[in-house]
C-alpha cells in the first residue's frame, strides 16, 4: 500500500475484540499521528465554524479592507501559511499510522473488503463509514424484485405573483431551514457527539451481535445501518423485525433501538441522510428513498418478509415509518412515539409572524412532511404513544396542544367516519387535555363494541375507511369511540427524548377474525 493511502484513509475508532465492554480496544494514535490530527482537527472545526458564520466574516473583512488589491499580499501569506500547515499535519498523519499495527492490519481488512466486495475482516474495525464498501446496492435489483422508488415533488410551480416569497423560502430551507428541523445533520453536532456514537455503536455490535451494513440508495446516496439478528428457530418475537427510524437529532447508536432490541426483536436501525455515517442531505425526497432502501436491504438481504416488519418511528422519524407503511401496504404495522400530524404546525409558531406566509411556503414546497395525510395511506394496525410532558411537539409543556393529538383524531376520523363526528371528536379533544385515566368504559360495553367492529369487518372488510357506526346512537358512538382512542394511544410520563421503557412497546392493536375473539 502506498503511503498516500495511510495518509489519506480512514479514521480508526476502535478495534473489537467480542469481549465486554472494560477490554474494548479503543485506537489509540501514537504521538505523531495524534499531533497531526489534532492540528486538522483543529482546523476542522475553525472550516465548520467559518462555514455557519461565513456572511458575518465576509462582512467584516470587506469592512477592513481585505478584498482591495494592496491586500491581496496579505491573504496570499495567510492562506500560503495554512497550506503548508495542513501539508506537514498530513504527513505527521500518514508516517504515525503506517507504524501502527492495528492501523496496518486495518489497512489490510479495508483493501480486501474493496477487492472482495464484503466486508470481512473488516468488521472487526470501527472506521470513518465514508471508506466502507457497499454492502447492498438498491439499484442492483432487477425484475418484480424491486419496487418502484418515485423521487418525491420537491416544489409546487412557481407563481409569478408569489416569486419574492418563493425564492426567499428556497434560500431559507437551503441554509438554515433545513439544518432547524434536522440539527443532527449539523456536522459541527456530530462532531461533539462522535465519542458517544462511537461508544453506542460499540455495545450495540459487541453486546447485543449487532452488524454494520452500507446501503446505497436510489439516489447514491449511503446509508449507515446497523441490524440485530434474534431469529432463532423462527420463533418468539426475533422472528420480527422491527425498523427503527430516529428523530431530528437522533441516530441509532443511542436512539431508539434499544427498547426493541431488549425485548429480543430482531432490529433494523439507519441514519437519515447526512446524519453521522450517512450521506446526503435529509430532505424529504431522500429521507423517502432511504426508508425505501433499508426495507429493499431488509428484504431481499435479510431474508423478512413484508408481513414480519414493523415501522417503529420517534418525533420526526414518525415521517419516515408512515411513507415506509404507505408504499409496504402489507406491512405487520406501525408503532409512532412522540410524533406530530404536520410539521408546519410545528415551524409556525416558533417563527416571527412576520414571517409565517414564507415559513409556510418552505414548508409545503421543500420540506412537507404532513404526516396525517401519509397515515391514510396506510390500512394496517397502527399505534400512538404520546409524552405527557412533552416540550417539543407541544406548545409550553401544555398537553392540550400536543400535535400527536390531532394526530390521533385524524387518524380515527379516517379510518372511522361513521362513528368519528363533531360530538365524538369534541369529547375526545376534551379526554386528550389531560393524562388518560384508567378505562372506564364497562367490560360489557367494550365486548358489544369489539363484537360490532368483528361483525363489520367479516361481512364488509376490514379496508379503511369502515363505514360502521351510520345507525347507532348517539351514545354508542361515543362509547365506540372511546373505546377506538384507547385501543390506539397509550400515555408515557415521559418528557419527549426519554427511552421509552419496554412495557409501552406492544403490537399494534388490530381488530381480530371471529375465530380470534372469544366471549366471554
Amino acid at each position: 500500500m502506498s503511503f498516500l493511502s495511510y495518509i489519506f484513509g480512514p479514521t480508526l475508532y476502535m478495534e473489537y475484540r467480542g469481549v465486554p465492554e472494560p477490554q474494548r480496544k479503543v485506537y489509540e494514535a501514537g504521538a505523531v499521528e495524534k499531533f497531526g490530527e489534532q492540528i486538522l482537527s483543529t482546523l476542522s472545526v475553525m472550516w465548520s465554524v467559518g462555514y455557519y458564520t461565513s456572511p458575518l466574516i465576509v462582512t467584516f473583512l470587506y469592512r477592513r479592507g481585505y478584498f482591495v488589491a494592496d491586500s491581496m499580499p496579505t491573504l496570499a501569506k495567510i492562506t500560503t501559511s495554512v497550506g503548508l500547515i495542513v501539508i506537514m499535519s498530513l504527513v505527521m498523519r500518514g508516517m504515525g499510522r503506517k507504524q501502527s499495527r492495528v492501523y496496518s492490519n486495518m489497512m489490510k481488512a479495508l483493501e480486501e473488503a474493496r477487492a472482495n466486495k464484503t466486508s470481512g475482516e473488516l468488521r472487526r474495525f470501527d472506521i470513518e463509514f465514508s471508506s466502507w464498501p457497499v454492502d447492498f446496492d438498491v439499484k442492483s435489483l432487477t425484475g418484480d424484485t424491486k419496487k418502484p422508488v418515485v423521487t418525491a415533488s420537491r416544489r409546487e410551480p412557481l407563481r409569478f405573483a408569489t416569486l419574492p416569497c418563493e425564492v426567499i423560502a428556497y434560500l431559507a430551507i437551503n441554509t438554515f431551514g433545513l439544518p432547524m428541523i434536522y440539527p443532527g445533520s449539523v456536522k459541527l453536532l456530530q462532531k461533539f457527539m462522535r465519542p458517544m456514537l462511537i461508544s453506542g455503536r460499540a455495545k450495540l455490535v459487541e453486546d447485543d451481535n449487532g452488524i454494520r451494513y452500507k446501503i446505497k440508495t436510489i439516489d447514491s446516496n449511503e446509508l449507515d445501518t446497523l441490524f440485530i439478528d434474534n431469529r432463532i428457530d423462527n420463533v418468539g418475537n426475533g422472528k420480527t423485525l422491527i425498523i427503527c427510524s430516529e428523530g431530528n437529532a437522533g441516530f441509532y447508536e443511542v436512539g431508539i433501538m434499544g427498547t426493541p432490541v431488549a425485548l429480543k426483536y430482531s432490529v433494523l436501525g439507519w441514519n437519515h441522510p447526512g446524519f453521522a455515517g450517512s450521506s446526503g442531505t435529509p430532505y424529504p425526497h431522500q429521507d423517502k428513498n432511504a426508508i425505501d432502501s433499508v426495507v429493499q436491504f431488509a428484504i431481499n438481504h435479510l431474508g423478512f418478509s413484508v408481513e414480519d416488519i414493523i415501522f417503529y418511528g420517534w418525533s420526526i422519524g414518525g415521517f419516515s415509518a408512515l411513507y415506509a407503511a404507505s408504499i409496504y401496504p402489507d406491512a405487520k404495522g406501525v408503532v409512532l412515539d412522540a410524533t406530530f400530524d404536520d410539521v408546519l404546525y410545528l415551524a409556525v409558531p416558533r417563527m416571527p409572524s412576520q414571517v409565517a406566509g414564507i415559513v409556510k411556503t418552505a414548508i409545503r414546497n421543500y420540506c412537507n412532511l404532513n404526516n396525517a395525510e401519509l397515515a391514510e395511506q396506510f390500512n394496517g394496525p397502527i399505534s400512538f404513544i404520546r409524552r405527557t410532558e412533552d416540550e417539543i411537539i407541544a406548545e409550553d409543556n401544555r398537553i392540550e396542544t400536543n400535535r400527536g393529538n390531532f394526530l390521533v383524531l385524524s387518524v380515527l376520523k379516517h379510518r372511522y367516519p361513521k362513528i368519528f363526528g363533531v360530538p365524538q371528536l369534541t369529547r375526545l379533544q376534551g379526554l386528550l387535555s389531560k393524562p388518560l385515566e384508567p378505562y372506564s368504559i364497562p367490560a360489557s360495553e367494550e365486548k358489544l363494541s369489539m363484537s360490532r367492529l368483528i361483525t363489520y369487518a367479516s361481512d364488509e372488510g376490514k379496508s379503511f375507511p369502515m363505514l360502521i357506526g351510520a345507525e347507532y346512537s348517539e351514545e354508542v358512538r361515543n362509547n365506540m369511540a372511546v373505546f377506538l382512542l384507547r385501543k390506539h394511544l397509550r400515555d408515557y410520563n415521559s418528557t419527549h427524548c426519554t427511552q421509552l421503557p419496554g412495557e409501552f412497546f406492544t403490537m399494534p392493536w388490530d381488530i381480530p377474525t371471529e375465530q380470534g375473539f372469544v366471549f366471554t
